[in-house]
């Protein structure tokens, strides 16, 4: 199992720690905003605006937060204006890593992104650099424990989607980003237990790292996330179970 699908569950785990925080609402209303604004306040044109009201939903923020985010996106309210920056770099082990922000001062964010990848080994490449080696697709998981993988292959394939493979304690299914939603609604009804559902990049290849490379990989993806502009970051790493576990 690569080290990709296995971070991305435990960061599903590490979402509660957020919440607690209070950083995921603000980051959820943010990618909201942004999200209306660049593809229009309908959702149902919108995969991404669809994505991020789902999750906040999901997350338990309140509909009138959800509703503020969206007027705000469609210039009904005034607000800070924040703006997609993609950070494209390298982590310790030749490790791609692409971080997502929405930042309504870019020089301040530039820095400190610039910085943490240099704290922990890393440095930042030029656009289009570590890009190439994603794909963007929709990625619904399950738990594996309460459903048959028989169940899973048949709802989903049949409801279009792309692949369904197995990674770990969960069922991945994945989807065209177009697609995500159908093919979401489609598992619903047969009550299989879905754990999230979003448009995210994965890896086309993955690269291998162990002992304190691999540590520096983790404490660069963790600082990364806890950085109150970045919504997502994306690596091609491949580590050893019992290190992820360690950071689960």
């Amino acid at each position: 199992m690569s080290g990709h699908s296995k971070w991305h569950n435990i960061k599903i785990k590490k979402q509660k720690v957020d919440l607690v925080r209070g950083k995921l609402f603000s980051k959820l209303a943010r990618e909201i905003a942004v999200a209306a604004k660049e593809g229009g306040a309908n959702p149902d044109g919108n995969p991404r605006l669809r994505t991020a009201v789902e999750r906040a939903r999901e997350a338990g923020v309140p509909n009138d937060n959800i509703t503020r985010s969206l007027q705000r996106g469609a210039g009904e309210l005034a607000g800070a204006t924040y703006e997609t920056i993609m950070y494209e770099g390298y982590a310790h082990g030749g490790v791609a890593v692409l971080v997502e922000v929405l930042t309504d001062n870019r020089n301040r964010t530039a820095s400190d992104i610039r910085s943490l990848f240099s704290r922990y080994g890393g440095a930042l490449g030029a656009a289009g650099s570590v890009s190439w080696m994603f794909d963007r697709v929709g990625l619904i998981t399950l738990e594996r424990s309460k459903t048959k993988e028989d169940d899973v292959l048949s709802a989903a394939l049949d409801a279009g989607a792309e692949d369904v493979r197995t990674a770990g304690e969960v069922f991945e299914v994945v989807t065209s980003p177009e697609q995500l939603f159908k093919v979401k609604q489609a598992l619903e009804p047969s009550k299989l237990p879905i754990l999230s559902a979003d448009i995210t990049l994965v890896p086309k290849n993955t690269v291998r790292v162990e002992g304190k490379d691999a540590q520096h990989v983790l404490q660069l993806m963790d600082a990364l996330e806890d950085h109150d502009d970045v919504q997502h970051v994306y690596a091609n790493f491949d580590i050893p179970d019992e290190i992820l576990q360690q950071v689960g």
